[in-house]
């Protein structure tokens, strides 16, 4: 899956170009590590952080690190090279939804019993789910984010609507004023929402208490077809109803074209959306930044926020590092409030810490705040790659359902059949 860093990162899995790992030297039988490699991705932590961690780290350890920022292009063939190799990196980060498949494959170390000192207490609940498999945890939670609605302050305003909504019946409220008070523009749409954004779905099925699939006895079933899962679906399609006097296509997700530019024309009046969406969207319309602002994806519960599909990254220790301990001692120090607090200070959500202060200082950052400690993750199984890389069965629905091509029960039933054969 996709993980995201303040308003700038692309899709996360994780990437890596194979080269040489960590030093160490053998003397009377013992080993002294000299030196460790540690791979993070383009963009996941600024500059400042790691180059201050760097050096705490080197003082206090006298070990080098050897830090090396990764492309994105390219990153699971990489990954698996390395991680199949003798000489692996000793630090990696992972996309959270790449956890379990590596992880399964056996190339991750096992970090339960180690838990503690990475501030165990203080992990990000989604993170730490994506982390988990077979009861095991085979990572350290790094940063998240997720999605919350992106508003245009002056439109709502001049609609009439004062405040942000905090339950589903006042978002749609607000939605039809909106579209009300721009009645005249043929090009407006209240809230941009595409036929198949399945992430925003999610959190409607989860607020509703149902979810993709079930596991027992090792097997995995779809559950689409649930009461819960279904009236997930028919939220969905009250708010597409109601988003715009022009629909937006059924058959397309935010992708393609991308909705930050959408966003971007000023025809926009809301969008569910990333932070680094909202930067893009600035980048195009400078006017925009005075003008915009977030709050969570309401809950049909009022006063409530609903669960958030939770993007971000892991760390991990490859399996064949010869440097254990010491990564150890690097993901144990990454983990501390300090530089946790310099993760949010950056824009992201801290992966082992619960302090969100220096994240809620604008806007978009209390909204992530907000919202993030309700995140959840999908499957966590090397099988649910094949539903997501393939013909996405959740994305199918959508659109049949919307379309009319199919009755909700035909539509969400074929969605579930669909996902038990891809993680059969």
């Amino acid at each position: 899956m996709k993980g995201w860093r303040g308003l700038a990162v692309g899709a996360a899995a994780l990437a890596v170009a194979v080269s040489g790992c960590g030093t160490s030297t053998s003397s009377g039988g013992s080993t002294e590590t000299k030196e460790i490699t540690v791979w993070l991705m383009d963009g996941s932590a600024a500059p400042t952080l790691t180059d201050a961690l760097n050096k705490e780290f080197e003082s206090a350890n006298g070990i080098k690190v050897k830090y090396e920022v990764q492309k994105w292009t390219g990153i699971q063939e990489k990954l698996t090279t390395a991680l199949a190799s003798s000489t692996p990196p000793d630090v990696i980060e992972l996309g959270n939804t790449q956890t379990a498949s590596f992880a399964d494959q056996g190339t991750l170390a096992d970090l339960t019993a180690d838990a503690s000192q990475f501030n165990g207490g203080e992990w990000l609940g989604g993170l730490k789910d994506s982390l988990t498999l077979n009861g095991k945890q085979y990572g350290v939670p790094f940063y998240a984010a997720n999605r919350t609605v992106i508003y245009r302050t002056d439109l709502l305003q001049a609609a009439g609507v004062t405040a942000p909504p905090t339950s589903r019946a006042e978002w749609i409220d607000a939605i039809n004023k909106l579209k009300a008070a721009n009645a005249s523009n043929p090009d407006f749409q209240a809230l941009y929402l595409p036929g198949q954004s399945w992430y925003f779905l999610l959190s409607l099925i989860w607020d509703e208490g149902g979810d993709i699939a079930k596991q027992d006895g090792g097997k995995w079933t779809g559950t689409l077809d649930t009461p819960q899962a279904k009236a997930g679906f028919e939220a969905y399609k009250a708010i597409y109803d109601a988003s715009a006097a022009k629909k937006v296509p059924a058959d397309i997700d935010e992708a393609k074209p991308q909705q930050m530019e959408v966003f971007g024309t000023g025809n926009v009046g809301m969008m569910v959306g990333l932070p680094w969406e909202l930067g893009g969207a600035v980048k195009a319309n400078a006017g925009l930044a005075e003008k915009t602002s977030a709050f969570p994806i309401p809950s049909k519960k009022a006063g409530s926020s609903a669960p958030v599909f939770l993007g971000g990254s892991n760390l991990a220790i490859p399996a064949s590092s010869k440097n254990t301990d010491a990564a150890k001692k690097y993901l144990a120090l990454l983990s501390s409030k300090k530089y946790q607090d310099l993760l949010a200070e950056g824009g992201a959500v801290p992966g082992t810490s619960k302090d969100t202060a220096k994240l809620a200082t604008n806007a978009v950052g209390k909204a992530l705040a907000a919202s993030s400690p309700n995140g959840k993750v999908t499957p966590v199984t090397p099988k649910w790659a094949a539903v997501e890389a393939g013909q996405n069965p959740l994305k199918d629905a959508l659109t049949a359902y919307l379309t009319g091509a199919k009755t909700l029960d035909q539509a969400t039933k074929d969605a579930s059949e669909a996902i038990t054969k891809a993680m059969a």
